[in-house]
């Protein structure tokens, strides 16, 4: 769902780079005020950030196909991210991914990042967590049950948070690119077609995210329960000021036998092999933006020119331009080489490590400027 700026007409991209602008700061200002809240400080979640900041770089690379369509999509990541590190830290997280794929690997238009980041990560950082985690999250188990069994209970219950926060995140991030393509007067994409094409794909797209998204998260939950949030089992009951309830104490048991380091390294290796080898498998059909904008093989859809479309502006151009000198790799492939495979991997790890190395740089910076 990478918006190119043709997509967007400069007042429309403007205003969404404000809103988006306006997000990261409070985003800011809630990370800068968990730093010295306890357990869960922007410092001890800094390498948790990088790490899951990385790992989603990788996992938009895979991108997975649709069958029936002929599209394909990929996992978004903001809700994923929200429900390790909190809606704030997250955002800020996929604000950094959706940077770097935009200025190293022009994937996703310049003048149109501040849409890309309101759709794909706003949406499901905030209004997935929000809407959909926390209050399923948080959600009382009947008293009495058994350990093992409350476990299972909060891995079931994170898979189904995963599938209805992905998916409403998706249709959500979905009917606003057709919105702001509407509003920048794009008269070769009715709004009712377009968001017919749209919002049944995504849907698609987002059912296959959430499982994938429930399936990381149960991992994490078994392997390491303090790394996901709004766990029931680790919230003290109304009443205890002191002492564990039988899920914390199962919680901690489980924790015992995995180190954070441990699992945080099984994390990265993933992110490598995903993005640097992985990468090279995944499904090269059409996306679910360019599909509805421009069909497959097997649909035509909106019949658009592939080669020219929507919006020619001089912000749009000056904005391309700019990309293009900051652009490593366009399209994650080496450019003076672009059909060589071996271009795919080395981009697929040279995000991971970019991805990785902005969000411990700019975490750090932060801590620093705001203890000064």
């Amino acid at each position: 769902m990478h918006m190119a700026d043709a997509l967007l007409s400069p007042p429309v991209a403007g205003a969404m780079a404000v809103l988006s602008a306006g997000a990261a700061a409070a985003a800011l200002r809630e990370y800068r005020r968990e730093d010295g809240t306890g357990s869960l400080t922007p410092g001890r979640r800094l390498p948790e950030m990088a790490i899951m900041s990385a790992l989603v770089f990788a996992g938009q690379m895979i991108n997975y196909t649709i069958p029936g369509t002929g599209s394909s999509g990929h996992i978004g990541g903001g809700f994923l991210l929200a429900a390790i590190l909190g809606p704030s830290a997250g955002f800020l997280s996929m604000i950094a991914v959706l940077t770097i794929q935009c200025l190293f690997f022009a994937d996703g238009g310049l003048m149109a990042l501040g849409a890309n980041i309101w759709n794909m990560g706003f949406y499901g950082c905030f209004a997935g967590y929000y809407l959909i985690y926390r209050p399923l999250m948080r959600r009382r188990f009947p008293e009495g049950l058994k350990p093992e069994e409350a476990v299972h209970r909060v891995r079931r219950r994170l898979m189904a948070a995963s599938v209805l926060g992905c998916v409403v995140s998706l249709q959500l991030g979905a009917f606003s690119v057709v919105l702001e393509t509407s509003l920048s007067g794009i008269t070769a994409l009715p709004f009712g077609a377009f968001a017919a094409l749209m919002q049944p794909i995504h849907l698609a797209i987002g059912l296959v995210e959430g499982v994938i998204t429930g399936t990381v998260l149960g991992f994490l939950y078994s392997a390491r329960p303090e790394l996901i949030r709004e766990d029931p089992l680790a919230c003290r009951e109304p009443g205890q000021a002191q002492g564990k309830t039988q899920g914390q104490a199962q919680v901690q048991g489980q924790q015992a036998r995995h180190s954070r380091r441990a699992v945080l390294a099984v994390l990265l290796f993933s992110a490598l092999v995903i993005g640097g080898g992985l990468s090279l498998v995944a499904s090269s059909a059409p996306d679910g933006l360019e599909w509805s904008l421009f069909g497959s093989e097997e649909r035509d859809n909106m019949a658009l020119d592939e080669d020219n479309f929507g919006i020619d502006s001089a912000a749009a151009d000056r904005a391309a331009a700019l990309q293009e000198k900051t652009a490593l790799m366009p399209d994650y492939a080496f450019a003076s080489d672009p059909d060589n495979p071996l271009g795919t991997t080395a981009a697929g790890l040279l995000g991971v490590l970019l991805a990785a190395a902005a969000v411990t740089g700019i975490g750090t910076l932060v801590r620093r400027r705001h203890r000064v």
